[in-house]
C-alpha cells in the first residue's frame, strides 16, 4: 500500500498544469467556478473527517482554476470524496484485505461512470474489472476514451452512452420512404 501511495504521489507531484493547448502540460483547469469549488469542498471535507493529503491537496495561487492532482489517504468510508462523484483530479488510496472486498467498495456506491483496476497480473485484473459495476473499466490505465469505443456509465451515473455507433445512432433520425408498385 504504502510503495503505491508513494508512486502516485509522486506522479502527482511531477504533473504539469497549465494551459491544456501548450505542449507538455498534462492537466487544464477545472470547467468552471462551480465544479472547482466543489473540488475544493470535498477535499476539505476528507481532510475534516481525518484524511491525510500525500500531494496537492489546495487549489493552486493565481488566475483561473486550477486544482493539482491530489491523493488522500486514511479516507474513511462513508467520506463524500468517497460516495459522491467528484469529476477533478483527487483520488482517495485505501487499502482492502482481498480482492473480494476491494469488488464490494468499488460497487458499493449508486454511481458507476468509470473505474480501474490495477496489476502485474492482467488475465486476473482484467476477471477482476468484469465483476465491478462500471460503464467503463479500465485494465492498468484510467481514463482513455477513443471516439470509436461507446463511454457512459452505469447506475446513476450518466444518460446512455457516446461515442462508436451510439454516437452516430444518436444523431440520426430514420425516415422510411414507402412508394406504391405501379400496377
Amino acid at each position: 500500500f504504502d510503495e503505491v501511495v508513494g508512486h502516485l504521489a509522486e506522479l502527482a507531484s511531477k504533473a504539469r498544469l497549465g494551459d491544456g493547448f501548450q505542449k507538455g502540460v498534462q492537466y487544464g483547469p477545472i470547467n468552471n467556478k462551480m465544479q472547482f469549488e466543489r473540488i475544493k469542498e470535498l477535499v476539505e471535507d476528507a481532510k475534516k473527517s481525518g484524511a491525510k493529503v500525500v500531494a496537492g491537496g489546495a487549489p493552486l495561487e493565481g488566475s483561473g482554476y486550477f486544482y493539482p492532482p491530489t491523493i488522500l489517504t486514511n479516507v474513511a468510508e462513508g467520506t463524500r470524496i468517497v460516495d459522491e462523484e467528484q469529476f477533478g483530479p483527487v483520488l482517495p488510496v485505501m487499502p482492502y484485505a482481498n480482492v473480494a472486498e476491494a469488488v464490494q467498495r468499488a460497487n458499493a456506491t449508486r454511481f458507476g461512470l468509470g473505474a480501474s483496476v490495477w496489476g502485474t497480473d492482467v488475465a486476473r485484473a482484467t476477471e477482476v474489472a468484469g465483476m465491478v459495476e462500471a460503464g467503463t473499466v479500465w485494465v492498468n490505465k484510467h481514463g482513455d476514451l477513443s471516439p470509436d469505443i461507446p463511454f457512459g456509465g452505469s447506475k446513476e451515473s450518466g444518460i446512455g452512452r457516446q461515442m462508436g455507433d451510439y454516437t452516430l445512432e444518436s444523431h440520426t433520425e430514420s425516415k422510411v420512404i414507402r412508394i406504391a408498385k405501379p400496377k
